[in-house]
């Protein structure tokens, strides 16, 4: 990586503080102890931030992007656990740290990433020692518990059909994505999203093209999403 300039640091500083003002509270010799330990990453989209079984080497703090986060079966099907925005750590992380254990999961970046990721022992330290991060941690903690919890009804109780409909009405007008991308985020597989969406298409309620998914019928789909059955 290239060597980081005084200038570098100061707009590292402002950018953290914007969008993590949670370290306002945080004593300026700590703050700046903090800059100089953490590193600060950037990964093109596409890049592999972390992957299952390797060992956690950092708490991320994402400025800017976005990272998903999900997890693959032995058969090579995804479902994606949640998404990391800018503003958000990673719990999984936290986690990992937390319990002295391996990434049990994956994370990629979907656009262009600035992070920073502090160091085990400073995320230990600033844990047991500013409560702000602390609190900070234990409420993503908390959020990411409802999203984890509302991921499971989806997956178990609702029809994969209604899910879609869901999806696309939430995403649309026009959706930009492969069926293979959103068989990875509804945790199915292609070839039934695809049949699917098909199905949808011959309704009337959505075109198809390549990589795109135009929503022509958005009261219809609303009510196929409202099906729980």
């Amino acid at each position: 990586m290239p060597e980081t300039t005084a200038t570098d640091k100061d707009a590292s500083r402002r950018q953290l503080l914007a969008r993590f003002p949670v370290f306002a509270a945080l004593p300026a010799e700590r703050l700046q102890r903090l800059l100089g330990e953490a590193q600060l990453l950037h990964a093109p989209a596409g890049s592999v931030l972390f992957d299952a079984k390797q060992p956690c080497r950092g708490f991320p703090l994402l400025l800017e992007g976005s990272v998903r986060v999900s997890k693959t079966s032995p058969n090579g099907r995804e479902i994606q656990l949640y998404r990391v925005e800018p503003g958000q750590g990673c719990i999984l992380s936290g986690g990992c740290l937390l319990g002295q254990t391996d990434y049990s999961a994956s994370a990629i970046a979907e656009q262009d990433v600035v992070l920073i990721s502090v160091p085990p022992a400073l995320f230990h330290e600033l844990m047991l020692q500013f409560e702000p991060f602390r609190r900070f941690v234990f409420g993503m903690y908390g959020e990411r518990l409802a999203d984890v919890m509302e991921l499971v009804e989806e997956v178990a109780f609702r029809r994969l059909d209604a899910r879609l409909a869901q999806l696309l009405v939430h995403r649309g007008p026009a959706v930009h994505a492969t069926h293979q991308k959103l068989a990875d985020d509804l945790g199915s597989v292609r070839e039934i999203v695809s049949r699917l969406l098909r199905s949808l298409e011959d309704r009337g309620w959505v075109k198809l093209e390549r990589e795109r998914v135009t929503v022509l019928d958005p009261k219809s789909l609303a009510a196929l999403a409202a099906n729980q059955g």
